[in-house]
C-alpha cells in the first residue's frame, strides 16, 4: 500500500469508517464507507535526470445513506489536519437503486523521492 493510501487507512479508522481500496466488496455494506481509488503515483521536479518529488492522488468515494454534508466536511478537516491537500470536492448524485448518497474528494501528497 502506497503512502497516502495507508495515510487515508489510518484517517478512516480515526473517524470510525469502514473502507476499502478500489472496491467494497463486504455484504452487506454499512450504512457509511468510503472507496479509495488510486489516480495517479508520478514523479515531478527533475534535475541530473533524477525526480525531486513524488506526487500521489486518490479518488475518495464517500457513500452513506444519511445526509453526506456533515461527513463531507469532517473527512475535509481530517484531510487537511493530515498535511494532505484537497484538489477536488463534488456530488456524484443519489443512487435511487441503492439508497447511498455518492460524494467524491479528490487528494493528493507530495513527498521528496528518496
Amino acid at each position: 500500500m502506497s503512502g497516502l493510501l495507508e495515510n487515508l487507512s489510518h484517517i478512516a479508522k480515526q473517524l470510525g469508517l469502514s473502507y476499502a481500496v478500489s472496491c467494497y466488496t463486504d455484504s452487506p455494506a454499512p450504512d457509511t464507507y468510503l472507496v479509495f481509488t488510486p489516480l495517479t503515483d508520478s514523479f515531478d521536479i527533475f534535475a541530473d535526470n533524477t525526480p525531486g518529488i513524488e506526487v500521489e492522488e486518490v479518488r475518495i468515494a464517500l457513500f452513506t445513506k444519511t445526509n453526506y454534508l456533515g461527513l463531507r466536511n469532517q473527512l475535509t478537516r481530517a484531510l487537511i489536519d493530515a498535511g494532505l491537500t484537497v484538489t477536488a470536492r463534488r456530488y456524484i448524485g443519489y443512487e435511487a437503486d441503492t439508497g447511498f448518497h455518492h460524494y467524491s474528494i479528490d487528494v493528493s501528497s507530495f513527498r521528496a523521492c528518496p
